[in-house]
This record gives C-alpha cells, sequence and structure tokens, in this order.
C-alpha cells in the first residue's frame, strides 16, 4: 500500500511540474484569448520528439464555448511526404488574461504552455513549457524580418535558453 501511495504522490508531483512555469520566466499578464486566436506560424523552435522532421508548422487556435482553446497543430513531414495533424485543448491555468496554460493532446495528461513575450498588434509571441528544453517563436506571417529573429534570439538568451539547437522552421509551403 506505501508503495502504490508514494507511486500516486510522485505522478501528481509529475504531472504538476509539468504544468509549472521556469524559474524567471514570467508569463504575459494581458493575453487575450480572442484577439490570440487564429492562425499562427512556426518561426523557431528547440526541437523535440513531437515535431522533429516537421516543416511548414502552424497552430491554429479557437476559443471554445466553455472558455478552452481548440489548437490544431500542424506540419509538414518531407520524410513521410505528408500532412501531420494533432488536435488538443488548452485552458489557463490561473485566471484569463495570464499567459499561463496547460494544453493537453493526450486525455488527462497537460503541459505548461507559457506565453512570456506578446507583441502589442499580436503579430509575435514567444512560448515556453514547463522548463527551458521547450521555446518557440510564432508569427502571424509564414516569414519574418531579421531583426524580428534576432530580437527573439536575444531575449531568449537572456531568458536562459541554449539556443545550440534552434531550428530556423522552413515555411516553404506556408508562402
Amino acid at each position: 500500500m506505501a508503495i502504490a501511495k508514494t507511486l500516486i504522490i510522485s505522478i501528481v508531483i509529475l504531472m504538476a511540474g509539468c504544468t509549472g512555469v521556469p524559474e524567471g520566466i514570467d508569463p504575459v499578464s494581458d493575453l487575450n484569448a480572442e484577439r490570440y486566436q487564429g492562425t499562427w506560424y512556426e518561426i523557431a523552435r528547440l526541437d523535440h520528439s513531437f515535431e522533429e522532421g516537421l516543416s511548414n508548422v502552424t497552430a491554429e487556435y479557437t476559443v471554445q464555448d466553455d472558455g478552452s482553446i481548440r489548437v490544431i497543430n500542424r506540419g509538414y513531414s518531407e520524410e513521410d511526404g505528408q500532412w501531420e495533424e494533432a488536435e488538443g485543448r488548452a485552458v489557463f491555468v490561473n485566471d484569463e488574461p495570464e499567459g499561463h496554460l496547460k494544453v493537453s493532446f493526450f486525455g488527462p495528461f497537460y503541459a505548461s504552455y507559457v506565453v512570456f513575450e506578446l507583441d502589442e498588434d499580436y503579430r509575435y509571441v514567444y512560448i515556453t513549457g514547463y522548463d527551458r528544453d521547450y521555446l518557440w517563436f510564432l508569427s502571424r506571417s509564414p516569414t519574418v524580418d531579421d531583426d524580428a529573429l534576432a530580437e527573439f534570439k536575444e531575449l531568449a538568451e537572456e531568458k536562459g535558453f541554449d539556443l545550440d539547437e534552434l531550428i530556423v522552421v522552413d515555411q516553404s509551403r506556408n508562402r
């Protein structure tokens, strides 16, 4: 019984850790879900297994009647020669408009989605997960100028992200 209790406590702690915010990262305080919804293009990311090898990645966000946000992530796999798509659901961890959400693509399992930079016109957004292994730069357009990418890299480095594995995403199929 003690082992089962320890296992349950460990799982709860692990799951809570996956919806936390990295130390030194502050979610934006003014995220308007209605303005945020729509299509975003992935400009750059730290690569990870669930997006490995994907180009032309987009995220489509739609606010639902219950206040949750429907998430459709889509990317092209050159290796498979086809589009891949994942549907998920995001909810605010605290209250809107704080940019700390949790997103799930697999039933009851959630992971952090932390918006830590968002320009006032909702053209660019910087996102991380529960730790600094996750980082995305999204834009309303499939391309950005060199200055926008340089600003993203500069702030990410200031916030402690290791950009050695940063991928600038090919968006040639989305132009």
